[in-house]
């Protein structure tokens, strides 16, 4: 029997925006790799919950709060809010904390945010057959 509590089930990646992320002009990147982010996220809480990879079967809300740019750097969270026989409720938010500083004369220049950017939130369900969980609560 598994004793951890929901609140036990949270993931985190850090991750730097990359040119090859940058889909639009002025290095913005697309939305969507928010949301790959968040299907990582929901992968390593579903190993930890049930010792499987499951399945994203469907974003409920999401929400672009604020732009995002090749060179940012990422923190995406997640944790699971609500456990079913199958399926795992989740919600997820995805932070800037650290930005390119624009200074010209120095391209490589970097700024830590003092106060990180909510720049997407988004809440979805995950799906764990019976006959595939290995972690039995």
């Amino acid at each position: 029997m598994n004793n951890m509590s929901l609140e036990s089930y949270t993931g985190l990646i850090r991750l730097r925006m990359s040119a090859h992320d940058a889909h639009y002009a002025g290095h913005l990147v697309d939305g969507a790799k928010m949301l790959q982010l968040f299907g990582d996220v929901a992968t390593e809480l579903l190993i930890r919950s049930d010792g499987d990879e499951g399945l994203f079967v469907a974003y409920d809300n999401v929400e672009f709060l604020a732009p995002v740019y090749a060179g940012d750097y990422l923190e995406a969270t997640g944790r699971i809010v609500a456990m079913g026989k199958t399926s795992r409720k989740m919600v997820f938010e995805a932070r800037k904390v650290i930005a390119p500083a624009g200074i010209a004369a120095q391209a490589s220049a970097a700024n830590v945010l003092v106060q990180p950017i909510l720049v997407c939130r988004a809440s979805g369900t995950c799906v764990v057959p019976a006959q595939c969980q290995r972690i039995k609560r």
